[in-house]
């Protein structure tokens, strides 16, 4: 019996006090790099054509300004989001970016690099960030307040998106799963294409939150140039 709707998300599984579920983030040092000692296929020539198609929106959105190079990071951050998020829809294996613990994780330092290299660079730019162009007099001292506590919220909101995203999805498949066994042969034909549909939206929504992360994080450090 579980304590509560959210303990299925608790990594429980462990040998040595080493928790195992999040050995599914690892998964993909396996995975990913066959591209480099195997024959290239469809699937590789497809997803270096996706890799360099955000490489160019990303330098897009960083600007003659971002330094060369710096949209690497943005799409590895991509690809390590969206490789955990469609590993959480296997079953039986642990979603580890439905956690404050990895999110929290990947925005923190980014941000927090962001600041500290805005500030010690480009001072004067980040205090006229701080108030918007064409704000009255009067208003000055409220919209730097503002400007000041969303700049603060920042790794919070895009670690809370991320997770929450992972967990509200998860949460209903399991909830209508947990009804299976009750049901009569008909509402269980339904539950299952209902199910069905439910994987297909979480597919889209594991690439739709792992772009509007990188997306944000490249804004985020577009901005303190």
């Amino acid at each position: 019996m579980m304590t509560n709707l959210f303990s299925v998300f608790d990594p429980s599984t462990s040998i040595f006090s080493l928790s195992l579920n999040w050995l599914s983030s690892f998964i993909g040092l396996l995975l990913i790099p066959y591209m480099y000692w195997l024959l290239p296929n469809r699937f590789s020539f497809l997803w270096n054509k996706i890799l360099s198609t955000l490489h160019k929106e990303f330098k897009t959105l960083l600007g003659t300004t971002g330094h060369p190079g710096s949209t690497f990071i943005f799409v590895s951050l991509f690809s390590l989001i969206m490789f955990n998020n469609f590993m959480g829809l296997f079953p039986y294996i642990f979603t580890s970016t439905s956690h404050l613990t990895l999110t929290l994780t990947l925005a923190l330092p980014l941000w927090l690099s962001f600041m500290l290299y805005g500030w010690i660079n480009h001072t004067q730019h980040m205090f006229a960030h701080l108030v918007p162009q064409g704000t009255p007099g009067v208003l000055m001292p409220f919209m730097v307040c503002i400007e000041t506590i969303s700049n603060f919220i920042r790794p919070g909101t895009l670690a809370v998106r991320l997770a929450a995203n992972m967990i509200a999805g998860h949460l209903l498949m399991t909830l209508l799963g947990n009804t299976g066994p009750s049901m009569n042969l008909l509402m269980l034909n339904i539950l299952i294409i209902t199910q069905i549909a439910l994987l297909t939206l979480e597919s889209a929504v594991a690439i739709i939150q792992s772009y509007v992360f990188a997306v944000l994080s490249t804004l985020y450090s577009s901005e303190v140039n």
